[in-house]
């Protein structure tokens, strides 16, 4: 089985699900959000976005391939460049941290230790860019996939509550922490992205 990690741009797009292709929760807050809905035009919206973070920050994303076939993805960037978070009450993500927004496995290739093998190539890419660490929104009360991932997930992998939050909690990794994972770790992981099998909707908060 070959695996093969590509950076995310608007050539390999297409790879990732439909839904999420057009999924704008994270790249625009959420009147602007609802309004590339109504008008049609989420899906440019997107690509606009990544664009403008390729050009200016750099690599936003990964695509994972599994015997040449699209079998993940992961996405993340400076909370700067992420409109919607500002709209989270434990807001906002810490200034020496990168947001991870979100990340899914398909159907089919959970447990395959694909979870980890995106989360660290995350953790490398940034490390050698000089961050420190990755904070994310967690959902405490997760029910079902969304683009916020389950807060309790999010604590299995090695992430530390810095906002408590009944709702939202903001959780950060510290990236120094992942030289050291172990295998535990790496199986949250997986349930982690693992657990995500839909694509994600657009929804108020």
């Amino acid at each position: 089985m070959g695996r093969r990690l590509a950076p995310l741009t608007l050539d390999n797009l297409p790879d990732v699900p439909k839904r999420c292709r057009s999924c704008v929760f994270w790249e625009l807050d959420p009147v602007s959000g609802e309004a590339a809905v109504k008008a049609g035009r989420p899906e440019l919206e997107k690509e606009a976005w990544i664009s403008g973070v390729l050009l200016e920050w750099g690599s936003c994303g990964r695509v994972v391939y599994v015997d040449d076939v699209p079998a993940g993805f992961v996405m993340y960037a400076p909370p700067a460049y992420v409109p919607r978070s500002t709209a989270f009450p434990t807001s906002p993500v810490s200034g020496d941290a990168v947001q991870l927004m979100t990340a899914w496995l398909m159907p089919g290739y959970q447990g395959q230790g694909l979870g980890r093998v995106l989360v660290q190539t995350v953790a490398k890419d940034l490390l050698r860019r000089g961050v420190k660490a990755i904070e994310a929104f967690g959902d405490a009360q997760w029910r079902e996939p969304a683009c916020v991932l389950p807060a309790e997930y999010l604590a299995a992998v090695g992430f530390k509550t810095v906002r408590q939050h009944p709702r939202y909690p903001r959780l950060r990794l510290e990236l120094r922490t992942t030289l050291s994972w172990k295998e535990d770790v790496e199986l949250a992981l997986d349930k982690l992205l693992g657990a995500v099998q839909k694509d994600p909707v657009l929804r108020p908060l």
